[in-house]
Order: C-alpha cells, then sequence, then structure tokens
C-alpha cells in the first residue's frame, strides 16, 4: 500500500511534471543502487544503469498497476531487469586488450586448445555435481547457482546455519578432491 507522498509523486510522474523527477530521484536512488549494485560491481556501470532505470521508470510510470503489487515492488523488479540488461550488453560485447602497449589490440577469444581445455573442465564439474547425492546436489545449486544465503537454506531446510555450512564445506572438499585440487586432505 502506497503512502499519500508515494501516491502524489506516481501521479506527477504520470503527469510528467519536472520536478516529480528530481522528487522521484531524491526518494528511490537508495533502492535503485541497493538493487543494481550486487548485479554490476563497477561503479561506473551502476551509475549508467541507475541512470538508465531512472529513465525506464519515468517513461513506464503508466504501466505500473497497483493491483499488481506495491510501487516499490515495481520498482524493484525494473531496476533488476535494467541492472541484468544491463550485464548481458557487456557480455556480448568483445572486451578488446592492449596487446604490448602499442595500441595494437587483440580479441581475448579463447585459442581453439583453452577452448578445448576450458570444454572438458567443464564437463569434469558437471560429472562431479552430478555424482553428488540429491540432498548435496540441491544444498550446491542453492548456494552457488540461486546464490541463497547460509540462513535462508538453514530455515527453509530446518537446520542450524552451522550445519548447513559444515555441509556445504564437506560438498566443497569433495568436489576438491574429485576435479583435483590442491586444497584436500
Amino acid at each position: 500500500m502506497e503512502s499519500p507522498a508515494e501516491r502524489d509523486l506516481i501521479a506527477r510522474m504520470t503527469r510528467q511534471e519536472p520536478e516529480a523527477l528530481r522528487d522521484f530521484q531524491a526518494a528511490y536512488t537508495p533502492l535503485l543502487r541497493y538493487i543494481i549494485a550486487p548485479i554490476l560491481p563497477d561503479p561506473r556501470d551502476q551509475e549508467e544503469c541507475l541512470a538508465d532505470a531512472v529513465h525506464r521508470a519515468w517513461e513506464r510510470i503508466g504501466q505500473f498497476d497497483r493491483t499488481g503489487g506495491s510501487f516499490s515492488g515495481w520498482l524493484s523488479v525494473l531496476a533488476r531487469n535494467t541492472a541484468l540488461n544491463h550485464l548481458r550488453s557487456q557480455n556480448r560485447r568483445p572486451q578488446w586488450e592492449s596487446l604490448d602497449g602499442r595500441g595494437q589490440l587483440i580479441d581475448p577469444a579463447p585459442t581453439p586448445e583453452q577452448a578445448l581445455l576450458q570444454k572438458e573442465r567443464l564437463q569434469a564439474v558437471v560429472r562431479a555435481v552430478s555424482g553428488l547425492s540429491d540432498r548435496d546436489r540441491a544444498l550446491f545449486y542453492r548456494k552457488y547457482y540461486y546464490y541463497q544465503s547460509t540462513a535462508q537454506m538453514a530455515a527453509e531446510l530446518g537446520l542450524t546455519e552451522r550445519a548447513v555450512e559444515g555441509r556445504l564445506y564437506r560438498i566443497r572438499k569433495r568436489l576438491q578432491k574429485e576435479l583435483g585440487g590442491d586444497d584436500h586432505d
């Protein structure tokens, strides 16, 4: 449920009042930064994405529907999607690097040998994770694929955080051993 001030701001944004943009930025920039920062760690990327998110909110305010949820929720999704789009865009662009400082550029794409090694490593990781028990594999995916916190996993599984951390430690050690890591006993 929006506060009266929030409803007023939404109405002014819908009418495209210039002061509403300033008020929107003052009120919601911290929320937008909070959502964008974990996705885009580079401060320059964050600033570009923040400007893009504010612009999108300004343009799409007419799409906000109170029956679909709160304004903060709508804005959070908009900011997250904008940040993910920025990240995808970065990953599609070739990352050129200077070869020797003389202005010659090289493409950092892997050589055929490097690509083959990467493929073999990936296959080894997939085999190792597939060899885990269903319970351990689910825990592994929750932590390293879905980025769930230990506290959240513990609460959902009815375990203590220490128990979850212990299981994750044993899973990491097992995978290290199977993949030939240096830190296994």
